[in-house]
C-alpha cells in the first residue's frame, strides 16, 4: 500500500516487477541480474556504471577479500581492494613475506601487479568509460567489527567511502 491507503502498482507498464534490480535478457530470454538500481554509479560524463559485475569478478581473484567501486560524479571508476586474509597469508609464505606489516604489503609491487592484473580481467567486462581506472589496496580486514560488511557479506558502500574518504580522494588526486 502507498500512502494513505493508495495502491503501488506491483509490474511496470510491460509486465515486469519494479524491484530495483538491474539485469540482461539473453537470447533465450534468460534474465541475469547484474547489479542493483539504487548501486548505479554515474561519472561526469554521464554514462551510467553498474559496479556489480566488477567488484564480483574482482572478488572472484584469491587475493580479494572484497571489493568497493567509487565513481558518482567524478570522471573515472576508482576501488578500494581489502584482501582476504588467509590467501594473502597463503601469498606471503609463498614469497617470503610473512614479517612485513599489512600497512607495507599493499605497497608491495608485486602484489600491486598481481591485483592489476585482476583489475584488467574484471575491466574485460565493460567499455573503456565503464572501467576501473585506479584502484588502492586497504590495509585493513572489512571485519563485520569494522562495520563494513553486510550480514551477507557485501560491503556497505557508504561506510566505506565515509571511512576511507581520504583514500578514495587521493585516488582522484593524482591527475
Amino acid at each position: 500500500m502507498g500512502e494513505r491507503g493508495t495502491s503501488t502498482p506491483a509490474t511496470t507498464a510491460d509486465g515486469w516487477f519494479a524491484t530495483g534490480d538491474i539485469g540482461a535478457l539473453d537470447a533465450d530470454g534468460y534474465l541475469t541480474i547484474t547489479g542493483r538500481k539504487k548501486e548505479l554509479i554515474v561519472i561526469s560524463g554521464g554514462k551510467n556504471v553498474a559496479p556489480a559485475p566488477l567488484e564480483h569478478r574482482l572478488r572472484a581473484h584469491p587475493l580479494v577479500g572484497q571489493c568497493v567501486a567509487f565513481g558518482d560524479g567524478r570522471p573515472y571508476v576508482t576501488a578500494l581492494i581489502p584482501l582476504d586474509p588467509d590467501d594473502l597469508a597463503h601469498w606471503r609464505r609463498m614469497r617470503g613475506r610473512q614479517r612485513v606489516s599489512l600497512s607495507e604489503l599493499v605497497r608491495d609491487q608485486a602484489l600491486r601487479a598481481e591485483l592489476a592484473r585482476a583489475v584488467d580481467d574484471a575491466n574485460t567486462l565493460v567499455s573503456r568509460p565503464e572501467s576501473i581506472r585506479r584502484f588502492r589496496v586497504l590495509p585493513v580486514d572489512s571485519t563485520e567489527a569494522s562495520g563494513h560488511p553486510t550480514p551477507s557479506l557485501e560491503l556497505r558502500r557508504a561506510a566505506v567511502a565515509r571511512d576511507f574518504a581520504t583514500t578514495i580522494e587521493e585516488l582522484y588526486a593524482r591527475e
